[in-house]
C-alpha cells in the first residue's frame, strides 16, 4: 500500500501558506533584525490558550497589567491570573474571546533589577578536575550579540496522511492536519500560526453543506510596529458610518504603524477571498415558540451555512449572547436559531439576525485598505473596500453560453435570469434522468431509465402552486421523481417546472474619507464623505445608470455651559443618495420601526439631528448620576416621505434609588400615508440593604393611516404594560427575584384599533444555594395569553430551568438534577441520502425490490466499513408542528468504598458501587391551554419526539479482577417525525460481566445479556421489527505478560422476530484474539473469528439485514489485524487489515495505512 502525497485545495493552499512563511520570515529577519527599544512599557500579542503563556523569562513589575481584546477593549481581570514573579499569564478555563489574539500590556524592571550578577563570568568558569592536563582557552565575546533565527519557536500537534484500499470499494484518501506554532523570530519580530485541516465529509445528520469553514488557517508575524497576516483573517470597520462591517475572510492582511511623540499614522491593506455573504432576516416571534426559527439567504435560500461566529441576534432591538446559558443557541450548519428557556419568546417580540453565510456561486474577491493620522487635536483617514465576484468563476452553476446571454439580457431584473435546466447525459445506474414525450403536441420530460432512450439531466424549481406543469412522482425515492401533468381547463395543476434560476455575478466598491477636530474637550467637529459603486449584473450593461451614489455626514457637539453641572449642544447631519450602497446596514438595526418606514421608499435620504445633553453632577464630587438627553430628529426622504421625531433620555441615581425613562414621539409624512408614534419606557429601582424593589411601565401608541381612505394601516398597534419586581442577595452569588408583567394589546380591527387580548407574565430567578457541597438554581417564566375573542383558547407558556447537585454522608450518596420545560415546535423532517467516499460514511444501500431506484426505505445503518458509503442528510424543510418541551435528566452514585475499613455490615457494603443515570428530551404535541409538566405523563400519539435512556449499574469488587461482577439494566427509546411519517425505536437489555483473574496467567470472562428490540415505523412497514433474545459469551485469556494475551471465546445467541414473518436465527460464534504491546513501541492486535448463522426468513431484507448485523446465513469468516508502530518519538504508522467470507460470497478485504507525524 502506498501513502498518499497528493493534496488536495485546501493542503495545497496550507503547503503555500508554509511557503510564504518562510519566504517572509527570512526577508523581515534581516531587514528588522537590529530593531530596539529602551521603553519598560511593553506589548505583546498572544494566541488565545488554555496554557501557560510566558510573556518573560525574568519577573514583570506588578504596578501595571493590561489585557485588550481585539476591538481594545479591555478584559475583566476575573478572566486571568498573573505570576509577576514568573512571568507567566494563565487565562481561566471558561475565558471566551471573539477573537484567536489578545494584546497584552505590562511594564518590566529595569535590567539592573533584573540581570544575574555573579563574581565571574560563566563562560570562563571550568571545571574543578586537576591534573587532567585540559587545556583551556578563555574569548572574549561579550561585545558580539548571537542571534540564532527560529530558535524561539514552539511548536505542537500532528500531520496525518493515510490511504483505504479494498477489493469491495474505491481507494479512499483522508488527511488531518493540527499545527500550532508560537515564538520569536528574533528580539522584535514574533510568529504565530495554526495550521488546521480535515477532509470531513458531509455530516451525518446534518445539512448537505460544505464544511471546510470550519478548518482554521492562518500564518501571522508581528512586531511592537507592524503584523502581517496569511491564511484566515477578520476584518473589521466600526470607525466610520458608511462603511461600517465585519467579515471572516481567506487572504493576506498587513498593518503597519508610524507612531511620534505628537502623532500616531496607522496604514493597511488586506487581500482576500470572502467565506460568508452578509445577510438580515427579519421575523416575529410565535407565542409560546422557543424555536426552531429558519434563517434564510438574501435571496431566499433554504440551504444556508452560517460562517461560525458571524451572527448578531436582536430582540426589540436588543443585542442578545449566544449559549445554553444565556439568550440563545444556533445551529451553523442547519442555520437555525433556537432560544432557550431562559429567554422567553414571545409574539410581541421582534427579531432580528445578522449573519454571514456561506454563498458559493463565484469566487468572490474583497480589498480592503486604509490609512489614519492624528495627534492631539485633529486626525483623518480613508478607507477603500471592493467586493466583487469573479465571473468567469463560477461554483455552483457552470454556465452555459446561452445561460450567460439570458445574464447578459436581464441587468438588474432577477425575474428575467431563468433558463431551461435539461441537458443531455449519459445513462448512470443511480442517475435520475428523463426522455422527452409528447403530450397533446406539448414536449415533456418522462422518467426513465432505458439506456436505450435519449436522456436528460432536468433540475426542477418550485414555482408556486398552480404555476407550473410537474409534480412530484414519488417522495420515498433519494433524488425526488416529477411527473408531467396537463392543464385543466387552461388551468395547470402543478408546482414545478423544469427551469433554473440564475445567479448573477455583483461588484460593490465603496471609499469613504473622514476627518476629526477637536481643539479642547469642549468643542469637537467631524466629518465624512462616501462614493459607492454598485453593480448587481456583471455580466449586463442594462439598468447600470444607478449603479453610483454618494453619501455624506458632518457632526458638530460644544460645550455651553460647565459648573457644577454641564450642557453640551449637538448637531448631526447626514445625506445619502438613492443609489449609495453601504456593505451592511447604515443605521440601528430597529431604524425603520423608530420611522414607521415601509415598503420601497424612493428619492435622496437627509437625516438632521441636534439636540442637548445635561450632566447634573459633572464634577463627581458624589456617587449620584444625572444624565438628560433632549434630541431633536428631521428625517427626509425627497420623493416619498417626511418626519419629524422627539426623543428624550434620563438616567438618575440618586442615593438608593435608581430611574430611568427613554421616550420618543414621531410625526410622519409619507406618499401613501400618514402617522403619529409615541414610546415611552420608565424603570424605578429602591435598594436598602440586600434588597430591591422596583417598577416598570411601556407604552406605544402607533396609528399610521392611509391617505386616500383615512383608515388606519396593518403595521397601526397599541400596547400598555407595566410591572413590579423585588428581590434580595448578591445577583453574582445567592439571590432571587420575582417579577409580575401585565399587558394589554390593541391591535387592527374592522378598521379600527380595538383591544384584542391582554397577557400576565409572572417570572422567578434565583441561586438559592451556592456552597461546596450544594448548588441549586431556579428559574421559571409562567405567560399567558388570552383573548377577548371568546372563541379563540389562552395560549399558556412556560419556561424553567431547575439544576440541583448535591453530595451526603461525606459523599457516599452523590445526586444531580436538570428539568427544564420549554414550547416551542418539531420539523416534519425531510432528508435524503449522499454518497460519500467509502468508509466514511454511516449508512449502506439494499436494494431490495430490484428497480434500481435509491429508495429511503432501502437504507440500513452499515456494519463494516467497506459498507459505509451514504450518510443521511436533512433537507431544508418549512413544516413544523408546535411542541411543549420538557428535558428531564437525574444520576445518582452511591459508593460505599469509604467503609472499606469497616466491619460486619458496612464492610460487606463497601465491596458493591451502584451507578444510576436518566435522560429524557422529549416533545409533546401542544393542545393549546394545556402546559406539559409533568416528564413522564402523556399518551403515545402525542409524543412527537424522545429520546430517553435509563442505565443502572451494579458493580462488585468495581475495577478489581476478582471475581468482579456487573450487573446492568438499560432502556433506550427514541422517537422522531419524518416526512414520511413518525419511526420509534425502543431497546431493552439486562447484562451480566463476571471477570476473575487465576494465578495471575489465567483471566476468566462470562458475559450474558437479554435482547428486546423494536422499531415500529407507519409508512415503512416492511422495515418493522420486534426482535427478542439473549446471548452468552464466555472468554478465557492467557496473560503471557503484562502487555501480551492470547483470548479464546464462544458466543451463543438466538434472535426471534415477533412480527411479520417471524424469522429466527441461531448463532455460534467461535474464535481466539491475541494483543501484544513490546517495548520497541510495537503493538499488535489480532481477532479471527467462525459464525454459523442458522437463519429462517429471507435474509435480503431489513429485519434480516438487522438480525444477521451484515453477515449471511451458513457460515461466515471474519478476521482483523491491526499493527502500530512508532518509528521515531515523532512518527507512528497504523496499519488495519479487516476481512471476510461467506459459504456464497467471494472474499472481502479492506485494509488502511495511516502515518502520524507530531511537532
Amino acid at each position: 500500500m502506498i501513502i498518499n502525497t497528493t493534496f488536495d485545495f485546501l493542503q495545497f493552499r496550507v503547503f503555500m501558506l508554509k511557503k510564504l512563511l518562510f519566504l517572509t520570515v527570512f526577508f523581515w529577519f534581516s531587514v528588522l533584525q537590529a530593531q530596539e527599544t529602551e521603553s519598560l512599557y511593553k506589548t505583546k500579542k498572544i494566541v488565545v490558550s488554555k496554557d501557560t503563556i510566558r510573556l518573560e523569562k525574568v519577573a514583570i513589575n506588578s504596578g501595571f497589567f493590561q489585557i485588550l481584546n481585539s476591538k481594545n477593549e479591555p478584559v475583566d481581570s476575573t478572566s486571568y491570573k498573573v505570576d509577576f514573579q514568573k512571568g507567566y499569564l494563565l487565562l481561566n478555563e471558561n475565558f471566551q474571546s471573539v477573537s484567536d489574539t489578545l494584546t497584552v500590556n505590562y511594564l518590566n524592571y529595569p535590567d539592573f533589577l533584573t540581570k544575574e550578577y555573579s563574581l565571574y563570568k560563566s563562560d570562563q568558569i571550568v571545571s574543578g578536575d586537576v591534573g587532567t592536563d585540559k587545556l583551556y582557552r578563555i574569548d572574549n565575546t561579550s561585545n558580539a550579540k548571537k542571534v540564532t533565527p527560529f530558535d524561539g519557536l514552539e511548536t505542537s500537534g500532528s500531520i496525518t496522511r493515510g490511504v483505504t484500499v479494498g477489493n469491495n470499494q474505491s481507494t479512499v484518501l483522508n488527511s488531518n492536519l493540527d499545527l500550532q506554532i508560537t515564538g520569536k523570530l528574533s528580539d522584535k519580530v514574533s510568529l504565530r500560526a495554526s495550521l488546521q485541516d480535515n477532509n470531513i465529509p458531509l455530516q451525518d445528520g446534518g445539512y448537505s453543506q460544505k464544511l471546510d469553514q470550519f478548518d482554521n488557517i492562518f500564518i501571522e508575524l508581528f512586531s511592537d510596529d507592524w503584523n502581517i497576516r496569511a491564511g484566515d483573517v477578520f476584518l473589521e470597520n466600526r470607525k466610520t458610518q458608511f462603511l461600517g462591517f465585519n467579515k471572516k475572510v481567506q487572504g493576506l492582511s498587513a498593518n503597519f504603524d508610524f507612531d511620534t511623540e505628537k502623532s500616531k499614522t496607522n496604514v493597511f491593506a488586506s487581500v482576500a477571498f470572502v467565506k460568508g455573504q452578509y445577510a438580515k432576516s427579519t421575523f416575529t416571534g410565535q407565542e409560546g415558540n422557543q424555536g426552531p426559527y429558519k434563517l434564510k439567504g438574501q435571496n431566499g435560500e433554504l440551504y444556508v451555512l452560517v460562517i461560525s461566529g458571524s451572527e448578531r441576534v436582536y430582540v426589540n432591538g436588543v443585542l442578545l449572547k449566544r449559549g445554553e446559558n444565556n439568550d440563545y443557541v444556533i445551529d451553523y450548519n442547519a442555520g437555525e436559531i433556537v432560544f432557550t428557556s431562559l429567554f422567553t419568546i414571545t409574539s410581541e417580540m421582534r427579531i432580528n439576525v445578522e449573519y454571514q453565510y456561506s454563498e458559493r456561486n463565484y469566487n468572490r474577491l474583497v480589498t480592503y485598505a486604509g490609512a489614519t493620522h492624528e495627534n492631539k487635536n485633529w486626525s483623518f483617514g480613508g478607507y477603500l473596500y471592493s467586493e466583487n465576484d469573479m465571473k468567469n468563476q463560477p461554483l455552483q452553476q457552470n454556465l452555459s453560453p446561452e445561460q450567460v446571454q439570458i445574464l447578459s439580457q436581464a441587468g438588474d431584473d432577477v425575474n428575467l435570469m431563468k433558463a431551461p435546466s435539461a441537458y443531455e447525459d449519459s445513462y448512470a445506474e443511480n442517475k435520475i434522468l428523463y426522455k422527452k414525450i409528447l403530450v397533446n403536441s406539448v414536449e415533456a420530460y418522462e422518467y426513465s431509465n432505458n439506456p436505450a432512450d435519449v436522456l436528460y439531466n432536468v433540475r426542477f424549481s418550485q414555482v408556486g402552486s398552480n404555476a407550473g406543469n410537474y409534480i412530484i412522482q414519488n417522495n420515498n425515492s433519494v433524488e425526488r421523481i416529477y411527473q408531467y401533468v396537463e392543464p385543466v381547463n387552461g388551468v395547470l395543476q402543478g408546482n414545478y417546472e423544469p427551469i433554473v434560476q440564475l445567479v448573477a455575478p455583483m461588484k460593490l466598491q465603496v471609499a469613504t474619507f473622514l476627518g476629526k477636530y477637536n481643539p479642547n474637550e469642549k468643542t469637537l467637529v467631524d466629518f465624512e464623505l462616501a462614493v459607492s459603486n454598485n453593480d448587481q449584473n456583471l455580466f449586463s450593461g442594462i439598468d447600470d445608470a444607478n449603479n453610483e451614489g454618494i453619501a455624506f455626514k458632518t457632526n458638530l457637539k460644544k460645550r455651553l455651559f460647565s459648573r457644577s453641572w454641564n450642557l453640551d449642544a449637538f448637531a448631526n447631519y447626514q445625506f445619502v443618495q438613492q443609489n449609495f450602497k453601504s456593505v451592511e446596514r447604515l443605521y440601528n438595526i430597529e431604524f425603520n420601526r423608530d420611522w414607521n418606514l415601509t415598503g420601497t421608499l424612493y428619492g435622496n435620504q437627509s437625516l438632521l439631528v441636534t439636540g442637548l445633553n445635561f450632566d447634573l453632577f459633572s464634577k463627581k464630587e458624589t456617587s449620584n448620576i444625572g444624565l438628560l438627553t433632549y434630541q431633536f430628529e428631521k428625517l427626509d426622504f425627497s420623493e416619498s416621505y417626511s418626519g419629524a421625531r422627539h426623543t428624550t433620555n434620563a438616567l438618575f441615581k440618586l442615593k438608593n434609588w435608581t430611574i430611568e425613562n427613554n421616550g420618543s414621539f414621531l410625526n410622519s409624512d409619507a406618499t401613501t400615508s400618514t402617522s403619529k408614534f409615541i414610546r415611552n419606557h420608565t424603570r424605578t429601582k429602591y435598594h436598602f440593604g440586600k434588597n430591591w424593589v422596583g417598577g416598570t411601565m411601556q407604552l406605544e401608541d402607533n396609528q399610521q393611516k392611509d391617505k386616500v381612505t383615512n383608515q388606519f394601516s396593518a403595521v397601526s398597534q397599541r400596547f400598555l404594560e407595566y410591572g413590579v419586581f423585588t428581590g434580595r442577595g448578591d445577583s453574582t452569588k445567592v439571590f432571587v427575584e420575582v417579577g409580575f408583567l401585565q399587558r394589554r394589546n390593541d391591535s387592527l380591527q374592522n378598521g379600527l384599533l380595538q383591544h384584542v387580548n391582554n397577557s400576565q407574565t409572572y417570572y422567578l430567578k434565583s441561586k438559592l444555594i451556592q456552597n461546596k457541597t450544594t448548588d441549586l438554581a431556579v428559574y421559571a417564566s409562567y405567560r399567558n395569553l388570552d383573548f377577548t375573542d371568546k372563541s379563540r383558547q389562552n395560549e399558556p407558556s412556560l419556561n424553567s430551568r431547575i439544576l440541583y447537585n448535591d453530595r451526603f454522608f461525606n459523599q457516599f450518596m452523590q445526586i444531580g438534577t436538570a428539568y427544564e420545560t420549554s414550547s416551542g415546535t418539531i420539523a416534519q423532517q425531510e432528508f435524503t441520502y449522499v454518497e460519500v467516499p467509502t468508509g466514511q460514511g454511516v449508512y449502506t444501500w439494499n436494494d431490495y425490490n430490484g428497480n434500481g431506484i435509491q429508495e429511503l426505505e432501502e437504507f440500513e445503518v452499515a456494519v463494516y466499513q467497506d459498507q459505509a458509503r451514504y450518510v443521511r442528510v436533512f433537507l431544508p424543510n418549512q413544516i413544523y408542528i408546535k411542541t411543549n418541551q420538557n428535558k428531564f435528566s437525574q444520576s445518582l452514585t452511591l459508593n460505599p468504598l469509604q467503609w472499606q475499613n469497616e466491619k460486619g455490615f458496612k464492610k460487606l457494603l463497601s465491596y458493591f458501587y451502584n451507578q444510576t443515570s436518566f435522560i429524557m428530551d422529549r416533545k409533546v404535541k401542544s393542545d393549546g391551554e394545556k402546559v406539559e409538566l409533568n416528564p413522564f405523563d402523556s399518551s403515545e400519539d402525542n409524543i412527537l419526539g424522545l429520546n430517553s435512556s435509563f442505565r443502572n449499574s451494579l458493580f462488585y469488587n468495581r475495577g478489581k479482577q476478582k471475581h468482579s461482577v456487573t450487573y446492568s439494566y438499560l432502556i433506550n427509546k427514541g422517537k422522531s417525525l419524518l416526512s414520511v411519517g413518525s419511526q420509534h425505536v425502543q431497546n431493552y437489555s439486562h447484562q451480566i460481566q463476571y471477570t476473575h483473574l487465576y494465578q495471575k496467567s489465567w483471566l476468566f470472562n462470562f458475559f450474558t445479556k437479554t435482547i428486546k428490540t423494536d422499531l415500529v415505523s407507519k409508512d415503512f412497514i416492511e422495515k418493522n421489527y420486534d426482535i427478542q433474545g439473549w446471548q452468552l459469551a464466555p472468554k478465557v485469556s492467557y496473560l503471557f505478560s503484562k502487555n501480551t494475551k492470547l483470548d479464546f471465546f464462544y458466543e451463543l445467541q438466538n434472535k426471534k422476530n415477533q412480527i411479520g414473518n417471524f424469522e429466527t436465527l441461531d448463532q455460534n460464534r467461535i474464535g481466539t484474539s491475541f494483543s501484544y504491546a513490546g517495548e520497541k513501541k510495537v503493538t499488535v492486535n489480532g481477532e479471527f473469528s467462525f459464525y454459523e448463522n442458522k437463519f429462517n426468513g429471507n435474509e435480503f431484507s431489513s429485519v434480516g439485514f438487522q438480525m444477521l448485523e451484515g453477515l449471511q446465513a451458513g457460515s461466515n469468516l471474519v478476521w482483523k489485524l491491526l499493527l502500530q508502530k512508532n518509528i521515531t518519538s515523532f512518527l507512528d504508522v497504523n496499519l488495519n487489515y479487516q476481512g471476510r467470507k461467506s459459504e456464497t460470497g467471494n472474499t472481502i478485504h479492506t485494509g488502511n495505512v495511516q502515518l502520524r507525524a507530531y511537532f
